[in-house]
């Protein structure tokens, strides 16, 4: 399967685009995209999405990043399972900010988490670009729990990733995922903005209500 996914789909600006990095990141870009309308549809496709990135990443040398589509897997059944609980209990995930000591442990994951796992991609030499593609690893970890947990800031972790992920793309070759990173940005604003509003909602005219439930992750 990865045979096929890694051979060339097109040229674009002189760059090689390879199927894998082509379909993955088109299911990457419908995987945010149900995300910011709640939708239980996000997480299988978000799977599936990466599956293929994972052979884009093995193809480009970047073991990191390869091993964050793994990772991104775990994490995703994870989100899927939790989010299925709301189908029984509506109660059991809100969109609501996160504390501040939640906001310290996201924080404390992603600088502790980046710097143990970049020592292990330059021990076993696993990746070109060690540091980023352990930030992007660590911090699409981050974001996944986060989002299943329902915290409004798990968009603002995807703004950082991108950040970083962009200009790695492209400079290992993957153009694709690098012009992707920037609709993903688009997507990530709109996104956010329609959580924050959903997490602000209750408190209107009710100070002491709960957060929003997620109502609408069977979309």
């Amino acid at each position: 399967m990865f045979h096929w996914a890694n051979a060339v789909a097109f040229h674009l600006f002189g760059e090689t685009v390879k199927w894998s990095d082509l379909l993955g990141n088109l299911l990457g870009l419908l995987t945010v995209a149900l995300a910011t309308r709640r939708s239980m549809w996000a997480w299988p496709v978000q799977i599936a999405g990466c599956v293929l990135l994972f052979g884009a990443f093995v193809s480009a040398h970047l073991g990191g990043t390869a091993a964050r589509q793994v990772a991104l897997i775990g994490m995703a059944a994870y989100g899927w399972a939790r989010w299925n609980a709301v189908r029984r209990n509506e109660h059991d995930i809100a969109i609501r900010w996160a504390s501040w000591a939640e906001r310290a442990l996201l924080v404390a994951a992603l600088g502790v988490g980046t710097a143990v796992f970049a020592q292990v991609l330059q021990h076993y030499n696993a990746s070109w670009s060690p540091w980023p593609d352990a930030y992007i690893f660590i911090g699409s970890l981050v974001a996944t729990v986060a989002q299943a947990r329902g915290y409004v800031e798990f968009w603002f972790v995807w703004v950082a990733v991108d950040v970083v992920g962009v200009p790695l793309a492209f400079s290992n070759g993957l153009p694709v995922s690098g012009l992707v990173y920037v609709f993903y940005f688009l997507i990530v604003v709109a996104g956010l903005r329609q959580w924050m509003a959903r997490a602000r909602a209750p408190r209107e005219g009710a100070p002491s209500a709960q957060p929003a439930v997620l109502k609408e992750v069977t979309v």
